[in-house]
């Protein structure tokens, strides 16, 4: 069975870094071209940041572009997000997604305050 599970988020203050990991199985992970979501509270979901199967392309948002970096450790079956100088506007449940065919994670929550 195919299976998503994030995690690394928590609660950080503005200008923080947090981590975000995202294990699968069930699934050839490194065939996948894999993706990074959020929902921010009554805001609809946004695609964050995607890296191709071999992790070579990557395509982010030009709200986090230059702050978040995705990366994948295809042996490992395993997707990050690193996320340095963090927002107040980036506050969102985090989830990870597989392309073709779509798969989500449970999501996992980033919040930043102080």
């Amino acid at each position: 069975q195919v299976q998503l599970v994030e995690s690394g988020g928590g609660l950080v203050q503005p200008g923080g870094s947090l981590r975000l990991s995202c294990a699968a199985s069930g699934i050839a992970f490194s065939i996948y071209v894999m993706g990074w979501y959020r929902q921010a509270p009554g805001k609809q979901r946004e695609l964050v940041a995607r890296i191709s199967s071999d992790g070579f392309t990557d395509y982010y948002a030009d709200s986090v572009k230059g702050r978040f970096t995705i990366a994948r450790d295809n042996a490992k079956r395993t997707l990050y997000l690193q996320m340095n100088s963090l927002k107040v506007e980036d506050t969102a449940v985090y989830y990870c997604r597989t392309m073709a065919p779509t798969y989500w994670g449970q999501g996992t929550q980033v919040t930043v305050s102080s």
